[in-house]
Order: structure tokens, then C-alpha cells, then sequence
């Protein structure tokens, strides 16, 4: 199972949220690239980043930082957060960035979503993340109508390979993360699953490895101290 260190951008900084609100923002450092190249030195092969400000908007605004840490990093570099045209999606990738991850465009627009499967297959993932429920979109402030299981059989359907479900409830809460929903899908679907949000102990963590989940993304956990990120990854192994 592969392990994705995380690193929120909020104004050009690694933050973190509580439960997705903007309000309770957590200032880690001021040097997102100072964190990769930590994730980078303690083993990690990974690095999952998000826009939180592209979230909201549908922009772009800590595109300089995203290409920085896929330029001076060896690591394999994901983002999420505001992709919602083809433009974006190229201009990630045409820059170095290995994965972007689909949200509220794979819920609202089903015809860029499988024009973008279409063009790049394995370097688009979508993510799924969930609040009471239901897929949430435009950073986790509106529901959308679909269930976790509908959205997941559609996303199947249409060639997704890589899906990361979140459950939103357990985000930053460092109270274990949701064992029964990865099962549930690990078990339905046959997606390359990655589960964020929670993941807060090393018992996590082998508990999705021993599932057979393609990958779990850790946040919180690695910044307040609570997961050594070296014994993470070979946890993860």
C-alpha cells in the first residue's frame, strides 16, 4: 500500500482544515517545499497536495508551489482542488505534476470528466469525499446527490482507475478513520481505493494495508506528532 503524505495549500502555505471548514485553519509553515522534501528525506514516494483556495474558486492560485514541489522533488506529485476544465488538467500536467484529482467537476460535468479519462487514463483520479453520506463538492461546503456507492459504480462505468475517498467527519478529528467504509467499497469495487481523513495511527494503517487498499493519505497525524512518518511507510509495506 502506498502512503500520501499530505500537504494542504492555503495562500502559499501547508495548512490544515478541521472537518473542512475554512475557519479552523492551522498554519504548519510558511515552505510547503521545506514539508515535500521532509516527506522526501524520511522515505516517502508520494506527496498528495491540495488547493484549498482553488476548492472554493476554480482556480489556480497555488499553481507556483504545486510546480515547485514536482520540479525540485523526486517525489510523484497528486493534486486536487479546483481542476474544472482541461485547461487546468493540462497545465498540471504539461508541468510536471504526475496525477490531478477530479471533484466537483466529476460530479457536475460528466463529459469533461471522461474527455479528461479519454485524453490521460491513469493520471486522473477522482475524488470521492463524503459528508453525511453524500458526495460533497466545492470544498466539501455543498452536498451533491449522489451516495458514495452510486458515485463509485458510476465512476467504474466510466474508467476511472483511482479513486480517494474521504469521509469528511473524520478529517483532522484524530479519531481513527472509517475501517467500515473502505471495506464496504473495497470489497464492491474494483477501483485503486486511497483512503484520507482519519488516519491517525499506525493501527490505521495496517488495517487498510491488510484490507488491500491501494493507498491512505495522512495529514494531521504526521504534523502533530502523533504518526512517525518513517515507521508510517513501513507500516504501509
Amino acid at each position: 500500500m502506498k502512503l500520501f503524505p499530505a500537504i494542504d495549500l492555503f495562500e502559499g502555505r501547508a495548512v490544515r482544515l478541521y472537518q473542512g471548514d475554512y475557519q479552523q485553519m492551522t498554519v504548519y509553515s510558511e515552505q510547503p517545499l521545506e514539508v515535500a522534501r521532509a516527506f522526501e528525506n524520511a522515505g516517502a514516494g508520494q506527496v498528495h497536495l491540495v488547493d484549498l483556495e482553488g476548492a472554493k474558486s476554480g482556480t489556480t492560485p497555488n499553481f507556483e508551489v504545486v510546480r515547485q514541489i514536482a520540479r525540485e522533488t523526486g517525489l510523484f506529485t497528486e493534486i486536487g482542488g479546483g481542476i474544472r476544465t482541461m485547461e487546468t488538467v493540462e497545465k498540471y500536467l504539461e508541468n510536471g505534476i504526475d496525477r490531478v484529482i477530479l471533484g466537483t467537476a466529476a460530479v457536475e460535468d460528466e463529459g469533461f470528466l471522461k474527455a479528461a479519462v479519454a485524453r490521460y487514463g491513469e493520471r486522473i483520479a477522482v475524488g470521492v469525499d463524503i459528508k453525511d453520506g453524500f458526495v460533497a463538492i466545492r470544498g466539501w461546503m455543498e452536498n451533491s446527490a449522489y451516495s458514495a456507492v452510486d458515485f463509485c459504480e458510476k465512476m467504474q462505468a466510466i474508467g476511472v482507475k483511482t479513486v480517494i475517498c474521504t469521509d469528511i467527519s473524520k478529517d483532522g478529528a484524530m479519531q481513527g478513520t472509517n475501517r467500515a467504509l473502505y471495506r464496504a467499497l473495497s470489497d464492491r469495487f474494483d477501483l485503486a481505493l486511497i483512503a484520507s481523513g482519519g488516519v491517525s495511527s499506525i493501527e490505521d494503517i495496517k488495517a487498510l494495508r491488510e484490507m488491500g487498499l491501494a493507498g491512505a493519505i495522512i495529514g494531521k497525524a504526521y504534523y502533530i506528532g502523533a504518526i512517525d512518518l518513517r515507521e508510517a511507510l513501513e507500516a504501509a509495506t
